[in-house]
């Protein structure tokens, strides 16, 4: 197969599980049938549980779930302007991701219908679409020492105040250090997926919470995580990965054939200098795919894209949004008479 029919083929693929929220509730409800088919002819299968869950093996498990099916290992949900899937063991999103273009940004004129998203307007919640056993909660944030991080950035979200309020569930949320990462080297590498879509036509971002070993004095490697809450309900992960695909035409003259660009990029939850480089913390999509369980991209796509700090500058805006909002206050305090 041409190159350009694999990367095609696989944008598609990729276009697919991203955007399409309708489609995955589709296929969901085809499941749901199948299953619900399987059982009424096999009445000794006796599955129950969720039906997203391996409908097509119904007629193999036989009585062993007769009682119940211990799934979903993923609740897939999908959002105005995200899908994700939310890990009930550790109470965040396995994974996150999201189609960017200057459209879903609102920075075109097709914008589409509604309100415009304001942050200012918009609450954590928890997310009642999850069983209540399994959702992280507002208390267990309350004095961790952690910001509630988003996943899918509130910014991604302008077009709509729907949108916006869904990035805002706990269901979209990871225990993240604030100063220094969450509110700073964190948020500047969101600004540059977003900023990617000045280059690219389509920017396909992956957001990924990772648990990745250091070895301990003995030479042993292990994985060691705190979790916050009361009971402790909510892990923090030691690393988190943002994952994106860009593409575009590879010339006016062939529009239809994308040019298209991976990379990864995986940050320690841990305050970052300002200075740090964004290509020090490149890793290989293959690795980040390894450490979470996930397939992100086929190996046609890995083997015939090019890596996006050779496509784009791979380089951050340092934005001091906090400081510059305390800037105020400090001088007003500076000036009061004591």
């Amino acid at each position: 197969m041409p190159a350009s029919s694999i990367i095609h083929a696989a944008c598609f693929a990729v276009g697919a599980a991203v955007g399409g929220g309708a489609v995955a509730a589709l296929h969901a409800s085809r499941k749901k049938e199948a299953l619900r088919t399987t059982a009424q002819a096999n009445p000794e299968v006796g599955v129950t549980g969720d039906p997203r869950l391996y409908a097509g093996a119904a007629t193999a498990v036989g009585p062993v779930l007769k009682y119940g099916n211990p799934g979903p290992v993923f609740d897939q949900l999908a959002r105005r302007v995200y899908v994700a899937g939310y890990d009930r063991r550790l109470r965040h999103p396995a994974w996150t991701a999201e189609h960017l273009t200057l459209a879903s940004l609102g920075k075109s004129h097709t914008t589409g219908n509604g309100e415009k998203g304001d942050r200012e307007k918009s609450t954590f919640q928890e997310d009642e679409s999850l069983p209540v056993a399994f959702r992280a909660k507002l208390q267990d944030y309350f004095r961790s020492g952690y910001d509630r991080g988003h996943m899918v950035p509130a910014a991604d979200a302008k077009r709509l105040q729907e949108a916006m309020d869904e990035t805002f569930l706990l269901s979209n949320i990871a225990p993240q250090v604030g100063v220094g990462f969450n509110r700073h080297y964190w948020a500047y590498l969101e600004d540059w997926c977003r900023r990617l879509t000045r280059s690219f036509s389509d920017v396909y971002v992956f957001t990924i919470p990772l648990y990745l070993p250091h070895k301990d004095k003995d030479g042993k490697s292990r994985v060691t995580y705190e979790v916050i809450g009361n009971p402790p309900n909510v892990a923090v992960p030691t690393h988190f990965a943002k994952v994106v695909l860009a593409s575009r035409p590879s010339s006016p003259s062939t529009p239809h054939v994308p040019e298209v660009s991976t990379g990864a990029f995986v940050l320690p939850n841990a305050v970052i200098p300002d200075e740090a480089p964004l290509e020090s913390f490149v890793y290989p999509i293959d690795a980040v795919e390894h450490a979470a369980g996930l397939t992100l991209f086929s190996d046609a796509i890995k083997g015939g894209s090019k890596h996006i700090c050779k496509t784009t500058k791979c380089e951050v805006i340092v934005r001091r949004f906090d400081d510059a909002q305390k800037r105020p206050e400090m001088r007003r305090a500076i000036s009061s008479p004591k």
